[in-house]
């Protein structure tokens, strides 16, 4: 028994090999994530006798190129969990930090849970890629709520209150909004007050017209006389006009890219075989099927449905002591937080929606009911969607298979 224990870094790994009884076969060396160094390792590390397996901890994407060359060069690998190895061995006061005692520490913990680890696969190029992208999207839908929280303050100071006058939702073909739109030609409250009645209605005709919106009558004369109530805190000069109109125009911007992005990632979810059965499960839209199947991947990895649920940090951790039995209801969140974040909205969905004959709704509703917290019960739901996504999409694939 070999075991191959890595501290990975960035571009580089710390490398030791353990045999039982505490045999340092390899003192800890490292390894530049280079074709010539890998090859080396690979060369290496075959040259061992007796059965050799690789520990390493899941470290965002450094991980990545020294687990794939060891996985096609056809070693077992074994990514590991980075709180297993905090918690692991620490028998001695000292407490000692480096790569060369963490590359042994690994090493020591492949001997000691030998048969109890998850062998690594990879992931085929558009899962890898569909991931990328989904994280991207998450990034970059947080800064543009960021982005659009600061121009409803901004416009605030020019034309208070304006955002609350349309009510019309994103335009499909590029994300945009009308009144972020509108606001960049009428950045200001003294651009309609300005104008006679007549004279903003034809304007924001030729508005509406020229920008591809709905044009009504009501509207127009609603925002004039809303207009000319306004009391504006900066006045209408060119230094202001520059202000509202950079950061509309930066707020579109993000919110164009942001579009494509979740365009191409639905493409690409839409090449892998669960899409079908993913898009089709009641409260999942285009934008959520794709964060989906990005973040839990390929449905065989998990061995059964609370290996998915733990996955997502949504099981709750017992706490029994004595002849005291306590049940949480507090999740252990030691999972994925992108997972979570898509699944409470695909709850959101589905109390808005309130399907009367939808086995989630049902099931929510019972435990809202029971007045259990909104909180408490939105994650049970989750999880029981979970436990329904692994079944359906399981299934579907099992009949898929030749």
């Amino acid at each position: 028994m070999n075991s191959i224990g890595i501290d990975v870094s960035k571009n580089k790994s710390m490398v030791a090999v353990l045999r039982p009884l505490g045999e340092v076969l390899r003192v800890p060396f490292e390894v530049n994530h280079t074709v010539k160094e890998l090859a080396a390792l690979i060369k290496d590390l075959k040259s061992l006798d007796g059965d050799s397996k690789v520990f390493m901890e899941c470290t965002g994407s450094y991980h990545l190129p020294i687990a794939n060359a060891l996985t096609k060069a056809g070693f077992k690998v074994h990514t590991l969990n980075a709180m297993l190895i905090k918690n692991f061995g620490n028998n001695s006061i000292r407490k000692v930090k480096t790569d060369k005692a963490d590359a042994l520490k690994i090493a020591s913990y492949g001997l000691t849970y030998w048969n109890d680890v998850t062998e690594y696969s990879i992931d085929d190029d558009i899962r890898i890629k569909l991931k990328s992208f989904n994280r991207q999207y998450s990034k970059y839908i947080k800064l543009r709520t960021a982005m659009c929280n600061n121009f409803t303050s901004l416009i605030d100071l020019t034309f208070p209150g304006i955002n609350n006058l349309f009510s019309s939702p994103e335009r499909k073909s590029d994300g945009h909004k009308k009144w972020i739109d509108f606001s960049l030609r009428y950045w200001h409250c003294d651009c309609v007050a300005s104008l006679s009645l007549n004279a903003f209605i034809s304007s924001y005709q030729a508005w509406c017209k020229l920008h591809k919106y709905n044009f009504s009558h009501s509207k127009a004369k609603e925002i004039h006389q809303f207009a000319r109530q306004c009391c504006p805190v900066i006045p209408k000069d060119e230094e202001t006009r520059f202000l509202i109109t950079h950061a509309a125009r930066e707020l579109n911007t993000l919110t164009e890219t942001t579009n494509s992005i979740a365009g191409k990632a639905l493409e690409l979810a839409s090449q892998l075989p669960e899409y079908p059965i993913v898009s089709k499960m009641y409260g999942v839209g285009d934008i959520t099927s794709f964060q989906l199947i990005a973040e839990i991947g390929n449905i065989y990895r998990f061995p059964k449905k609370s290996s998915l649920v733990c996955y997502a940090g949504l099981d709750t951790e017992p706490n029994d002591s004595g002849t005291i039995t306590h049940k949480s209801n507090d999740i252990s969140k030691k999972g994925s937080p992108y997972l979570r974040r898509t699944l409470f909205l695909v709850m959101s969905n589905i109390l808005m929606l309130a399907p009367s004959d939808e086995p989630i709704y049902q099931f929510l509703d019972r435990k809202r009911a029971e007045g259990k917290h909104y909180y408490t019960y939105l994650c049970a739901g989750a999880a029981k969607f979970l436990r329904i996504y692994y079944a359906r999409v399981k299934e579907y694939l099992d009949k898929q298979l030749p």
